[in-house]
C-alpha cells in the first residue's frame, strides 16, 4: 500500500507503538509524522516507512491562506476517532 502526505498510519514498533500520527513529509525511506500533542509540527517524529501501519484515511491539510497549525492535527486525528 502507497502511503501519501496526509494519511493516518499506526506505528507498529518503539515506545510509540500504537499510537496514530499523520504523515506529514515523505522523504526517501522516512516518514515525518506529527500528532499534534508529543509531535507537533516543529518536531516531526522521523520513522522508517516499514514501522507504520497505513490506513485508508487520508486528511486534507490544505488551510484557507493560513499556515498549518497542531490544532489542525488533532481536530484530523479527533474526526477519524483517534483522538
Amino acid at each position: 500500500m502507497t502511503i501519501l502526505v496526509g494519511q493516518m498510519v499506526f506505528a507498529k514498533c518503539g515506545r510509540d507503538r500504537g499510537k496514530a500520527f499523520i504523515v506529514l513529509n515523505i522523504c526517501k525511506d522516512y516518514l515525518y509524522l506529527v500528532d499534534g500533542k508529543g509531535r507537533t509540527l516543529q518536531a516531526p517524529k522521523k520513522k522508517k516507512a516499514k514501522h507504520v501501519q497505513p490506513t485508508g484515511n487520508v486528511a486534507d491539510l490544505k488551510t484557507d491562506g493560513r499556515a498549518l497549525q497542531d490544532a489542525d492535527i488533532r481536530k484530523h486525528l479527533k474526526a477519524f476517532g483517534n483522538a
